[in-house]
């Protein structure tokens, strides 16, 4: 990663503030994009403090103008990009029968569309480095997750996405990878969406028994370092994805039963 040029959204905390460390501890030029200016410039001067080259743009994902300046600013102060982390995320906590639309459409907007906005608008200058396009996804990509319709479904869009992305640039060197951690101890479940769009609050599940996001952006580095195009995090994570595929009507039942006994849990 030396010297590379390395783009990751959500870098306000989380798997994305942890990315943009392990990314500066290998050498990486990192910019790092979320929507709160107060906690970009804490971590920008952190990563300078230790040495790393840094831009910090404030960034909405949603927002496909801000999107398009994020790229714009990056290619304006380094003259390339060679790694885009589409790792912004929201999620929710509700059955579907209950939520407001405005919870799918305001996940929709930022996990799926905040990736497909940031790629396009970076494609040329990864396609011009050979570089790599990065999403961080989910096990919700794979199986779909009872209570979390709008995460489930946003992942599973853009995992379809950026495994069309793959194909369509097998011949251009274009990396892509598709990163799908486990539970993972960080922000975005403190900041899920209610049914009716307000934040969760409190995680509903034990976040010491997860994996530590330090750990995962340890392993997404190296997966783009090694170039593999899937990655599922934990032996947990790997069986559900083939017990998924093997029998899919008792990982219903086996999914349904495991999340019905968060505290809280909205099946009972």
């Amino acid at each position: 990663m030396k010297d590379k040029v390395v783009v990751i959204t959500g870098a306000s905390s989380g798997i994305g503030k942890a990315l943009s460390f392990e990314m500066g501890v290998r050498g990486a030029i990192v910019v790092i994009a979320a929507r709160s200016e107060d906690k970009l410039t804490e971590i920008e001067s952190e990563l300078k403090a230790s040495g790393v080259r840094v831009l910090a743009v404030k960034t909405d994902v949603s927002v496909e103008a801000d999107c398009r300046e994020l790229i714009t600013a990056t290619v304006e102060r380094f003259g390339r990009i060679d790694v885009l982390i589409n790792n912004a995320g929201i999620s929710m906590r509700a059955l579907f029968e209950h939520v407001d639309l405005k919870v799918i459409r305001r996940l929709m907007d930022v996990n799926f569309w905040g990736t497909v906005y940031c790629t396009k608008f970076a494609l040329p200058y990864l396609q011009q480095t050979k570089g790599t396009v990065v999403g961080v996804s989910s096990i919700a990509g794979f199986k779909g997750l009872p209570g979390r319709t709008g995460y489930s479904a946003s992942k599973f869009a853009m995992q379809g996405f950026l495994e069309t992305l793959r194909i369509e640039n097998l011949k251009k060197g274009l990396h892509v990878l598709i990163a799908c951690p486990a539970f993972t101890a960080s922000n975005i479940r403190n900041t899920a969406l209610a049914a009716d769009g307000s934040l969760q609050g409190e995680s509903p599940r034990d976040e010491e028994s997860m994996m530590k996001a330090g750990d995962v952006a340890v392993k997404i580095a190296d997966a783009i370092e090694k170039h593999k195009k899937i990655l599922v995090i934990t032996l947990q994570g790997k069986l559900i994805v083939l017990l998924n595929k093997l029998f899919p009507y008792f990982m219903d039942r086996m999914v349904y039963n495991q999340l019905a006994k968060e505290p809280d849990s909205p099946f009972k």
